[in-house]
This record gives C-alpha cells, sequence and structure tokens, in this order.
C-alpha cells in the first residue's frame, strides 16, 4: 500500500488530532504535510497531498474533485469563539459600511456576507486587508472580522465602550436555527479510486485521533499553551465549545449554508455531497 499523504492544518480548533499524530503516534504509517490552509489546500486539489481538513466553502467551490470522509467535521452550535465580528456601531446600523475581512479564512467571508445580508438586509463594502488585535478596526472602516487566535484574542479582551463585538457562530443560529460547520475532511477522489486501503487507514487514524486526544485534552493543552496568549482554562472552555462530529444533521446544515452561499452568489453552483467509502 502506497504510504497516505495527510496535509494537516496547526489551528487550535483541531488540537486534539495535532496532539494524537504527533503525540500518540497517529501518523505512523502517514506521510504528514504541515502547513497554512491556502498551501495545504493547493497541495489537496493538485494531488500532492491525498487527504486534508478544508473549510467547508472549499469543498463547494471543489466538490467534484473531492469526497467528503464521514463523522469528521470542525462545527459549533452557537457561539464559536474565533469568528467575531468588531465594529464601531451596532451591527444593525451598518449598511454599505466598510467591513474589513482577515486574509486568512474563506468560510468566514462566506458566513459574514450571508448574515449581513439576510439578517440585516445590508449591503457593506467588503476589502481584505492583515488585522492585528491592538487596532481592531483600522480607522477608514466600520468593522473588521477576525478568526482563529486573533479572534480569541479580541473576544476575550474586549473594550466595550468603544466596540461591538459579534460572535458569527451565535448570529448564524439566530438566523437559521441550525449549527454551523465550519470545516470538514476531505479526500481527493483520484486517491479515494486508486488506494482504499489508504483512505481506510487515514480516515480510523483521524477518527480515533480525535477521540484519543479529547480523552488526553489536559495533557494536548499543556504541549502548546506556552505558545498562545490564552490560559490552560481558555483552551479548555474554547475546545469544549468546538465539536468533531458530522451526523446527517450536520450534513443538512451544511447544505442550508451552501444553499444560502449560493443564493448570495458566493458559489457557482450548488454542491452534491458525496461521502466517502469508508467502514466505520
Amino acid at each position: 500500500m502506497v504510504k497516505p499523504r495527510l496535509g494537516h492544518i496547526h489551528f487550535l480548533n483541531v488540537l486534539p488530532i495535532t496532539y494524537s499524530l504527533n503525540n500518540l503516534n497517529y501518523k505512523e504509517g502517514l506521510e504528514l504535510s504541515n502547513g497554512v490552509p491556502a498551501v495545504i489546500n493547493n497541495d489537496l486539489l493538485n494531488n500532492r497531498v491525498d487527504v486534508s481538513e478544508v473549510s467547508s466553502i472549499v469543498y463547494a467551490r471543489n466538490y467534484d474533485k473531492l469526497l467528503m470522509l464521514p463523522d469528521l467535521c470542525v462545527r459549533a452550535d452557537g457561539e464559536v469563539r474565533s469568528i467575531i465580528l468588531v465594529s464601531k456601531k451596532p451591527i444593525e446600523e451598518i449598511n454599505e459600511d466598510k467591513i474589513i475581512l482577515t486574509a486568512q479564512s474563506a468560510t468566514s467571508h462566506c458566513l459574514l456576507k450571508i448574515i449581513m445580508a439576510k439578517a440585516y438586509d445590508a449591503n457593506p463594502q467588503y476589502f481584505i486587508r492583515n488585522l492585528t488585535p491592538d487596532n481592531p478596526v483600522p480607522n477608514d472602516a466600520t468593522a473588521a472580522l477576525f478568526i482563529g487566535d486573533d479572534a480569541l484574542n479580541v473576544n476575550l479582551h474586549q473594550e466595550p465602550y468603544k466596540y461591538y463585538y459579534y460572535d458569527l457562530g451565535r448570529e448564524w443560529k439566530k438566523l437559521t436555527g441550525r449549527c454551523m460547520v465550519y470545516a470538514v475532511w476531505t479526500v481527493n477522489k483520484e486517491f479515494a479510486k486508486s488506494n482504499p486501503e489508504g483512505m481506510q487507514l487515514v480516515y480510523e487514524r483521524l477518527y480515533k485521533g480525535v477521540q484519543a486526544g479529547f480523552s488526553n485534552l489536559r495533557e494536548a493543552i499543556a504541549t502548546i499553551v506556552d505558545k498562545t496568549p490564552f490560559t490552560p482554562r481558555q483552551l479548555d472552555e474554547y475546545l469544549h465549545v468546538i465539536k468533531w462530529n458530522l451526523t446527517e444533521e450536520y450534513i443538512e446544515n451544511l447544505e442550508v449554508f451552501y444553499e444560502l452561499a449560493y443564493e448570495q452568489g458566493l458559489i457557482p453552483r450548488k454542491p452534491k455531497i458525496k461521502i466517502a467509502p469508508v467502514n466505520r
């Protein structure tokens, strides 16, 4: 069997898998490639890795080349804490204002655009730019969108007399009544066809790795806490907000996201979600 190539993105929201791969020997038999989302996504689409986590919208735009692994995702029901809109005025007063988007994420861009259009009947001007928590909203803008560590940082250090803060997971729940699926694990279709044993191996390592990593969450947090601006308790609370199981209900929620993204012209067509054939 050809050794499967697994792309891995070191975000906090997948810490259980990161810990299992690096500390519990779950990467044995795999060729592991670590990288930022843009690089790993490109590698997956160009057959340089076989399996990888991708943001939900990346799957929607490339579903003809990818299969979705079952039982695995990054989701949150309501607040997510790591996707935050910081605004100089209440969100319901935003209309054609300028909003700066972090350069780090694609799904969060779509999520914000859907929420602003559907929930607030707003038509902001969106610009992508590097952002820093120290100066969350640039002088020439009304609001700014943060994700990941930066979003957690601004959320934990709010300046309520200066800015308004909106958790997009909570906004999505308010709009749709549904949980939001932010990322999924996908396999390149060509690899799935040519190496089903390798696909099965990666699926088992990822699925069991989530469970093993979460069972050792305190130890996992200890391996990274010194590299973050957060306390162990803050990381623990965040990692209890994030969930990693993809069920039929959450696939339906993902389809709602894709339907609204298509309606807003954010994707060229509604994707057909196809699940990889693995033994579960």
